[in-house]
């Protein structure tokens, strides 16, 4: 009897540990796929964030591609980065009304001047962004510089150009 209960301790002592060896995998498995599910999850979420971030680039872009788009850009640029005051808007309006109509496009096909500063050559505004034939805010940007430079304000920039033609 004593050997019996021995040999049966035995066996179920090994189906035991087969048991908790199966446990244990289907653990490490569940662990794995919970992993596995997360790091699906993550990906996904960043996915969509990345979405949302070009979704909205791309509408901010599109609103800055508009004359008024450009404007508002134009005059939040002068004040923040150039502490010029609004009464130096009226004056750059002006100006780019007269070279582009503050269109990004723009393109003066006798001179090559391109963008609503009409730079010459429009290359020129790769110094403030690789996407200056696409992007009003690139151009804008490049353009206040340039005044900035050159004039010191728009309203000196426009005063040159009513009196000799360009700026």
């Amino acid at each position: 009897l004593s050997q019996n209960a021995q040999s049966e301790v035995e066996r179920v002592t090994a189906r035991v540990d087969e048991v908790q060896s199966s446990l244990d995998k289907a653990k490490a498995d569940k662990a794995a796929a919970d992993a596995a599910a997360e790091a699906q999850r993550q990906a996904e979420a960043a996915a969509a964030a990345e979405a949302q971030r070009q979704a909205d680039a791309a509408a901010a872009l599109a609103r800055v591609n508009t004359p008024e788009g450009a404007k508002a850009y134009a005059a939040q640029l002068m004040s923040e980065k150039y502490g010029w005051g609004s009464d130096q808007f009226p004056c750059l309006s002006s100006l780019w009304t007269q070279e582009s109509g503050w269109n990004y496009q723009a393109y003066n096909s006798g001179s090559g001047a391109f963008g609503i500063p009409q730079a010459l050559p429009g290359s020129k505004m790769a110094s403030a962004g690789a996407d200056w034939q696409t992007n009003a805010a690139t151009q804008v940007a490049w353009g206040l510089g340039y005044i900035s430079g050159r004039y010191g304000s728009p309203c000196s920039a426009w005063s040159h150009s009513q009196s000799v033609g360009w700026y």
